[in-house]
């Protein structure tokens, strides 16, 4: 009698940081013979998002989109409900939102859930922090590929509707070249109220 698997998902989310912007959770799934297959099986394309090029990025994303056995769902919460309760509460709120939206889609309840770093969700679900999960577990990577990818391709969209702020190289974080355009400019409907909108000298 074949060992039935255990539903796990892998969470991750990417935006805590920026200014500007939502912050986007994706919980990730895989249906294979194993739960947690090595990125060698992949070719080699699974890893931390961050040690990923642009180029690399898409291609992984694409590569999983067109794999039978992935499947994911994609959550953000938006800048003025991230100023009304805070980033990390925002972030807990668009994980929770990502896990209910894939347990929907395969129609399957998640028996463990896998999340990027040092706090939990408030789901009723057997779950797991790991820091830097990232880098150290296979389907928290895939979600931190697929997050990453969604908020660039936003902020990208946002770069045409508010081209001033340079959207398109920074994605929302704070680098001088944005203060400085917000020094200039003032704030757009998507800056975060609650973050600190000032260079520090």
């Amino acid at each position: 009698m074949q060992r039935k698997e255990k539903i796990v998902f892998g969470i991750d989310e990417v935006g805590r940081g920026p200014l500007a912007g939502p912050v986007i959770a994706v919980a990730i799934t895989v249906s294979r013979p194993t739960p947690r297959p090595q990125a060698e099986e992949w070719g080699g394309r699974v890893r931390d998002s961050k040690k990923l090029t642009p180029k690399q990025r898409e291609d992984t994303y694409a590569f999983l989109k067109e794999s039978p056995e992935v499947f994911w769902a994609v959550s953000r919460v938006g800048e003025k409900i991230i100023d009304k309760i805070n980033i990390l509460q925002a972030t807990k709120l668009a994980m929770e939102k990502a896990v209910l939206s894939l347990e929907k889609k395969i129609g399957k309840r998640a028996e463990m859930l896998l999340i990027d770093g040092n706090f939990g969700i408030e789901l009723v679900r057997p779950q797991e922090s790991i820091i830097k999960g990232d880098e150290t577990v296979f389907l928290i990577s895939l979600a931190s590929i697929v997050a990453k990818v969604e908020r660039d391709r936003l902020m990208q969209k946002m770069h045409k509707k508010y081209p001033q702020y340079g959207f398109d190289k920074h994605k929302g974080y704070g680098t001088k070249q944005h203060y400085r355009m917000i020094a200039q400019h003032g704030i757009c409907q998507i800056h975060r109220k609650s973050f600190n909108l000032k260079l520090k000298k």
